[in-house]
């Protein structure tokens, strides 16, 4: 692997006349991770607007050795998308929509298309795309499906992974793998388009996918509740699945600290219940019935009092109403960023052991750090926390930022300690793929090293990420 030089930087101009851009103030904006922690540089933005393009750019960059990194919606929060002198191959302008069948409950689309529109395009055919993040106006298919993001539906309908029927993606040579398929059932060997999805830009450019359609929900009902415990959280989620039969389609904790942190740094918020409890749950439930999740929250609610579970409840009585609930769990991250950032965590931990991990880890972080701040909030239902520390009030900002590594180790260390992954939803990137190999065993590492070097022998694809 090696660095663009001008014979190659020439070349790649000349096949893709106008989808190229050497301008500092355009590339600029996609050169910096959106929390400002990672700025790198580019010698050229290739801007695709076909498969073909993309191919004929990766296999110009194959036989010169050249190292690219694609790039989508420049969403991601582990920097797997930030070139350090690299060419930036963005897949933002693959923008077709293929096809979209409700028969076959599919939609095909390219690599561009936004999560937000891939929603929008399902809803039209009455259909429901069920992937949604906070980021999904600007998040592409493409990127979410190599970072296989999970967003707030994961406990009803799975992570990214198990939305997808097919994948079309440019290898590292430059051919072209084929995978656009519709079928649910294709037992002929590998499954091959399994391997780019969390390969985070690794094993090839992903350039289109085949997902899942699911039938529209006819009732949704959202809810947020005060809890006094969040062990409460968990034993109030099992009353929610077997009320509804699965019809739980989101599940989030708060901790009273976020919530507090989001009502003073977000405009516009307000207070969600007549109380201020110290942990919240938010939970959204659909049913296929007209009314049925609304009548099915009621019972869960009811239950839940009368058993003490739950200290206060808010249902909302409109869109509006569960736009502003939604918003409230929505802007936590953006809420740290006034108080000087802090240590950012996307663990997962077993459903049944994640009251005791939030016990055990902010002992842990305490010790190693007192005075800090713990705000916890993520999904419950799949066993995603984010588990953010912030300074203390008045604590020095750098000096803090400067704890981060090895405060992430404490918690990290306890997540190994219940069986957990530090990357539950974010993938490795740059931040995480040093320390991965503190938790991953020398089997693992030797095995996804030897589908790399199979598949792309140079490691010229995002060579800094995934050891």
């Amino acid at each position: 692997m090696t660095l663009p030089t001008p014979e190659s930087l020439a070349e790649l101009k000349a096949a893709l006349p106008g989808a190229w851009t050497q301008d500092a103030a355009e590339m600029a904006p996609w050169l910096t991770e959106w929390r400002g922690r990672w700025t790198g540089e580019t010698p050229l933005l290739l801007q695709p607007r076909t498969t073909e393009e993309v191919a004929r750019a990766v296999e110009i960059c194959a036989r010169h050795g050249v190292a690219v990194v694609t790039q989508g919606g420049g969403t991601g929060l582990v920097g797997g998308q930030i070139p350090y002198g690299e060419v930036l191959l963005s897949t933002r302008k693959l923008r077709t929509v293929r096809d979209v069948t409700p028969l076959d409950d599919a939609m095909t689309l390219e690599a561009g298309v936004t999560l937000l529109e891939a929603q929008e395009l399902a809803k039209e055919k009455d259909r429901f795309f069920p992937l949604s993040l906070a980021a999904e106006g600007s998040a592409t298919i493409g990127g979410v499906i190599s970072t296989n993001a999970g967003g707030t539906a994961v406990l009803r309908y799975g992570m990214m992974r198990d939305l997808v029927l097919g994948i079309e993606a440019v290898m590292p040579d430059g051919q072209v793998f084929n995978g656009l398929k519709r079928l649910r059932k294709d037992n002929t060997g590998y499954d091959l388009k399994q391997m780019f999805i969390g390969a985070e830009g690794t094993l090839g450019v992903i350039t289109a996918a085949t997902l899942k359609l699911f039938p529209v929900m006819r009732s949704r009902a959202t809810a947020i509740v005060g809890l006094e415990s969040h062990h409460d959280a968990v034993v109030l989620l099992a009353r929610a699945k077997a009320e509804t039969g699965g019809g739980v389609e989101a599940f989030e904790l708060m901790k009273r600290l976020g919530m507090s942190l989001v009502l003073k740094n977000i405009p516009d918020t307000r207070e969600p219940l007549e109380s201020t409890p110290p942990w919240y749950v938010l939970i959204e439930l659909a049913s296929g019935e007209p009314d049925g999740a609304e009548a099915a929250m009621e019972r869960l609610l009811t239950a839940a009092f009368e058993e003490g579970l739950i200290v206060d409840a808010a249902i909302a009585q409109n869109d509006a109403q569960k736009a502003a609930f939604w918003r409230l769990r929505e802007e936590h991250s953006a809420a740290l960023k006034p108080e000087g950032g802090g240590w950012k965590h996307d663990i997962s931990v077993p459903v049944s052991r994640i009251a005791d991990f939030i016990d055990e880890a902010t002992v842990a972080v305490e010790k190693f750090h007192p005075g800090c701040r713990v705000s916890v909030f993520g999904h419950v239902g799949d066993g995603n926390l984010h588990y953010d520390v912030i300074p203390g009030v008045g604590e020095d900002i750098a000096a803090f930022i400067g704890r981060w590594m090895e405060g992430s180790e404490v918690i990290h260390d306890v997540v190994a300690r219940y069986d957990g992954s530090i990357s539950a939803e974010h993938g490795l990137g740059r931040l995480k793929t040093d320390e991965a190999r503190r938790y991953k065993s020398p089997l693992e590492i030797a095995t996804m090293q030897a589908i790399r070097q199979a598949i792309d022998p140079q490691r010229i694809m995002n060579p800094a990420v995934l050891f």
